[in-house]
């Protein structure tokens, strides 16, 4: 089946979705850097981990043995 930028397919179920659709069911967050509680925007589309590190906000962060959850999200 074909995917374009107006449907996607959920990996869980193989069913068809579009962007205004809800995610799977058994979907997760992508730990991102956005997420992280140790993460400060400094402007729209860069920040900083922990004060220190430049990065991105849709950074994924699943390598990153300091990151921890923001109860903001």
């Amino acid at each position: 089946m074909p995917v374009d930028v107006f449907k996607g397919i959920c990996k869980i179920s193989k069913k068809e979705i579009t962007h205004d659709d809800l995610f799977c069911l058994k979907g997760d967050k992508i730990p991102k850097c956005r997420f992280c509680s140790k993460y400060n925007p400094e402007r729209d589309y860069l920040g900083k981990c922990m004060g220190t590190t430049l990065a991105w906000p849709d950074m994924i962060a699943v390598k990153c043995s300091d990151f921890e959850w923001s109860t903001k999200n």
